[in-house]
């Protein structure tokens, strides 16, 4: 619910202000190098008055990490286009994290780089860091009820958790335990081709990073059986 009186969009404002400026100091010392203090001194403002509004550099980090993931997950729901194909709609959702990542290097290194040394992420976080996941589950269970995936074998391998078959496309025959398991490869190895690019690991290695990026993800719908 937006803000209605001038005091709640006061503190709304200045809350983006901070956070704003919290994302200005990522690219500049890191997520473990983050501080309020310094926060506080480009605003101006005390630092005890900034602990009315995060009370410590923690829920400030939570706020950020939530606040980025919200960002890949709405590019990534924009992009999936429910009248195109299958195999169109994976690429594209893929293409679009990839896209949001370079365009925002210290905010994806915040979600998916090394730990923040004394961090432990809350709850808080899991719903808006699915959003990504939950979109390629659609397009895998979309693809399911249309007849467009492979009758699966009907095999448990036990490996993944019950709690995800809802966000790997649903209770569907072609959707059995195997399959869920290689949907949770490919979700996976798209945020390893991200990472591998954005932190420098292909370098040397891959000539066009656009055609590679493209022909991994085609490769990994295969492998979900979205032909």
């Amino acid at each position: 619910m937006p803000p209605t009186t001038a005091r709640e969009r006061a503190r709304a404002e200045l809350t983006a202000e901070i956070t704003d400026l919290a994302r200005a100091q990522l690219a500049t010392v890191g997520a473990a190098g983050l501080s309020l203090r310094a926060v506080a001194r480009e605003l101006g403002m005390a630092s005890s008055a900034m602990y009315r509004y995060f009370p410590s550099r923690d829920d400030l980090l939570t706020r950020l990490i939530i606040d980025g993931y919200d960002a890949l997950g709405a590019v990534a729901e924009a992009a999936d286009d429910p009248g195109a194909g299958p195999s169109d709609r994976w690429l594209a959702v893929c293409r679009s994290v990839r896209g949001w990542a370079l365009a925002h290097p210290h905010e994806y290194a915040l979600l998916y780089g090394s730990p923040v040394p004394g961090y432990s992420a809350p709850r808080d976080t899991v719903p808006a860091a699915a959003r990504v996941g939950l979109v390629l589950g659609r397009v895998l269970g979309d693809a399911a009820h249309a007849g467009a995936l492979p009758m699966a074998s009907g095999l448990s391998t036990g490996t993944v958790s019950s709690d995800l078959t809802e966000a790997l496309g649903g209770e569907h025959p072609a959707l059995d335990d195997r399959v869920r398991s290689r949907a949770l490869l490919a979700w996976s190895g798209l945020f390893g081709a991200v990472s591998f690019e954005l932190f420098g690991h292909f370098v040397g290695s891959v000539t066009d990073a656009d055609a590679f990026f493209d022909d991994a993800m085609r490769d990994l719908a295969g492998l979900v059986g979205l032909r």
